[in-house]
């Protein structure tokens, strides 16, 4: 949709902004100004000059010298080759320094060209005498300009004024996006009611005065709906005597700022009214209709038809035609026929304003393969109550224009009246919605400004039927913000718990877990919570445990789907075993889902649900690389360290030297290990498989997101290095829990370092190296800082039975 600001400030005489100002606020208000663009910008020192001595170039037979006066007595010589001009001529002149948009082939030139008094073929030439091309624009919209030379203006200029403003140049084009359920705002006088609100100025909108003669228009022309569904309302005048003629200038310029070809005054009326109202109309000539009659029907299947682009059209039952008494006459919304067309030898013509059904409009246009200005319109679905105003409109501008004589009355075919709606009206929901302190009067004076009415005894707000967009309070909010002014509207905090937009923290906790297993190169799946229950037998679960103790489904899809998981394991296997006989490599997965704990057998309370973080791999890594991942979530969620591991598991899919139950403050947090070879090959798995998985709700409970800033440490740290020959019965965390419990103030950290099994060590036992690292937060520490500690540390090893290597 585009306006011109000229056409705009007839409606708003006080609008004095620039192009710049308009477009911001126009935007902040609710019309998206996309952009806009100044007809004038390449257009400078321009005037209207009349040529008062035209003679022959000496030196060139094309050219001719003319003297121009160009106002204030001033005459200048402009030497041209031209074929049009002639004395007494008021024409375009480009003084010396001045700009034109662009040159005879009607492209402009970025910037426009600079014109310099100079010499042609040795004469003076202080100027240049313009064509429309050069200024601009074309002859399509400016239908008096010649094919070939300059602009000619009628004698109604005055010379040395602007020949900018004399041809309508002096204007700017605003561009807009309008959305599909502003259809008000489809047409100028909408628009300028909404920039009129915007700026606080007085919105005057053209005043229709009563048209038509003493006649009787429906002893010309008699109207039959059949389909009332598809067309609401019908409207139809009509105008006899009809005098064919350019439009007035004023009109033409407006229909041009839309990019719209002036034709003549019939054709420019019915566009003018289109682009004021936002309402299509159509003319047909009066004695082409056979039996004075018009019909609104469907079409029959496979109807041929030619419209007024000459193109044959194939129609179905779906499209809604205009037909006379005998033929059709018009596709609906759409297109007129080339048999009722407005020609030049028109005398009585019949005016239509109707309202169409928006969905069938559109999807008609689709089938027949022709979209244009009206059904674009159409398809937004228009008010039925604004098609009376648009035809009176354009009789009115029939008869200001002496384009015709109007008959009396009008023939108005409308079934179901459409009436506004009222919405009940509460400022304080408003106020609390949109956080402010706006006064009801304040909210009540912008309903006012854009037309929309109060009942104070009922307390509700009067919608008019154009405003198809406003249905409820949280539209009416957003009425009074946007004029309030969306930068006006202070920053606050959403209140009430359920929109504090924070995560829970077991969410927090639960995003914790899936974060580290990503950034472990973790892929998230899902399994589903049904399951067999053969899944216990494949892995390896005894008769008698617990966890066959399982909720059975009612009603199950099958018996692979009858019970509910006591244990996430066979969803992660089978997902593994899926990539494996697929030959992908290295495959890590997590899944966060729940099992189902029955509280009692037989079933007859909801079951716990627990959420369990499962975490498997095959390929590269090994226990400690899934150890590693179980530590770093842990460290993520406040658990820092504290963690041991019991080798004596006792999961009987596991295997039976590579698992470990996670153990964190005498809590059994989850497990880990490589599952049981005899397992892996039930599912078809011929490599290594570890897998962890880890209790949430324990986690949860002990899960701490406070931190502790520590500042960098200003004094040295001292390392001392221990290796040990230990049995391979005894696990490092044993021999790091002395570390913690013998260490001191002044032990930092400690870290393995080495670990070796091999034949230079006896059978039966291993080597593992440490290094610990100790440090002072207030002093350089000193050997007798430290030893105590460290003589603590080696006597506590080697009454554990671990020989010491010095």
């Amino acid at each position: 949709m585009n306006t011109s600001l000229s056409w705009m400030k007839a409606y708003i005489p006080d609008l004095d902004v620039t192009a710049q100002e308009y477009m911001d606020a126009m935007t902040l208000s609710g019309s998206k100004v996309e952009g806009f663009e100044k007809l004038d910008a390449d257009l400078e020192n321009i005037v209207v000059g009349q040529i008062t001595k035209i003679e022959k170039h000496k030196d060139a037979d094309k050219l001719v010298v003319c003297q121009v006066n160009v106002g204030a007595g001033e005459d200048i010589q402009i030497v041209t080759g031209a074929p049009n001009v002639e004395e007494g001529q008021k024409v375009p002149v480009v003084l010396d320094g001045g700009r034109v948009a662009g040159g005879h082939d009607g492209k402009k030139t970025p910037g426009g060209i600079k014109i310099k008094k100079g010499k042609l073929r040795g004469v003076p030439s202080n100027g240049m005498m313009c064509s429309i091309e050069e200024l601009g624009s074309t002859k399509d919209m400016y239908p008096e300009a010649p094919e070939n030379g300059i602009y000619i203006f009628e004698d109604d200029v005055t010379v040395g004024e602007s020949a900018i403003k004399a041809l309508g140049l002096d204007d700017v084009v605003f561009e807009y996006e309008i959305t599909s359920n502003r259809v008000d705002c489809f047409g100028v006088l909408g628009l300028a009611r909404e920039a009129a609100a915007t700026f606080g100025k007085e919105y005057r909108p053209p005043v229709v005065t009563e048209t038509g003669n003493s006649e009787d228009v429906n002893d010309y022309v008699k109207v039959t709906v059949k389909d009332a569904e598809l067309c609401p309302r019908y409207c139809a005048r009509v105008v006899k005597n009809i005098k064919i003629a350019p439009s007035p200038k004023w009109m033409q310029r407006r229909l041009a700022s839309h990019g719209i070809r002036p034709i003549n005054n019939i054709v420019d009326i019915t566009n003018y009214v289109m682009e004021e109202y936002g309402q299509p109309m159509h003319a047909y000539d009066l004695d082409t209709i056979a039996g004075k009659e018009i019909i609104v029907r469907r079409a029959d299947k496979g109807e041929k038809f030619v419209t007024l682009d000459g193109q044959e059209r194939t129609m179905d039952d779906s499209v809604l035609m205009i037909c006379d008494g005998e033929k059709a006459v018009g596709i609906a919304g759409i297109m007129g026929g080339e048999n009722s067309m407005i020609t030049d030898h028109v005398q009585t013509m019949l005016f239509e304003a109707a309202c169409f059904d928006g969905t069938n409009i559109r999807l008609s246009s689709k089938k027949v393969g022709l979209r244009t200005d009206a059904s674009g319109k159409f398809e937004k679905g228009l008010d039925p109550n604004n098609a009376i105003d648009a035809i009176n409109r354009a009789c009115q501008l029939i008869e200001e224009l002496g384009a015709g004589e109007v008959i009396g009355g009008v023939v108005d075919v409308y079934g179901k009246v459409k009436e506004g709606r009222r919405i009940p009206f509460d400022d304080k929901k408003v106020n609390r919605l949109l956080g402010t302190d706006i006064s009801k009067e304040t909210m009540l004076g912008y309903f006012g400004k854009i037309d929309l009415g109060y009942d104070d005894v009922k307390d509700e707000v009067i919608v008019p039927s154009w405003r198809q967009d406003l249905e409820c309070l949280a539209d009416m909010a957003e009425e009074v913000a946007r004029f309030y002014g969306y930068d006006n509207i202070p920053t606050s905090l959403p209140s009430g718990e359920a929109t504090t937009g924070k995560l829970s923290f077991k969410l927090k906790v639960e995003a914790v877990a899936r974060d580290t297993a990503e950034f472990c190169g973790f892929s998230q799946g899902m399994t589903y919570s049904f399951e067999s229950p053969k899944v216990f037998d494949k892995l390896l679960i005894p008769v008698e445990d617990d966890l066959r103790k399982v909720v059975v489904i009612s009603n199950p899809l099958g018996e692979d789907f009858s019970i509910m998981r006591t244990i996430p394991l066979n969803g992660m296997l089978t997902s593994l075993a899926t990539n494996y006989n697929r030959r992908n490599k290295n495959v890590r997965l997590y899944e966060l889902g729940n099992i189902y704990l029955p509280k009692q057998i037989p079933v007859t309370e909801l079951p716990e649900e627990r959420m369990q973080f499962t975490l498997g791999m095959y390929g590269d890594g090994d226990f400690y690389t899934m150890k590693g991942v179980v530590e770093e979530f842990f460290d993520k969620v406040g658990l820092h360290g504290k963690e041991t591991y019991d080798p004596e598991a006792g999961k009987p899919f596991l295997h039976p030297g590579r698992q470990a139950n996670i153990i964190y403050e005498g809590k059994v947090a989850g497990y880990l290990g490589e599952i049981h070879p005899q397992v892996a090959d039930n599912y078809s798995i011929k490599e290594r498989v570890y897998v962890a998985v880890i209790d949430m709700p324990e986690v949860v409970s002990l899960a701490n997101f406070d931190r502790k800033y520590q500042g960098i440490a200003k004094y040295p740290a001292v390392s001392r290095d221990i290796s040990m020959v230990m049995p391979k019965g005894i696990l490092v965390g044993e021999v790091e829990k002395v570390f913690d419990t013998k260490g001191g103030q002044y032990l930092e950290s400690y870290e393995l370092f080495d670990i070796y099994e091999g034949t230079q060590i006896k059978a039966g036992f291993k080597s593992v190296a440490y290094s610990l690292t100790f440090r002072a937060k207030d002093k350089t520490l000193e050997e007798a800082d430290y030893a105590p500690a460290m003589n603590k540390i080696l006597k506590s090893l080697e009454e554990m039975g671990i020989e010491l290597r010095k």
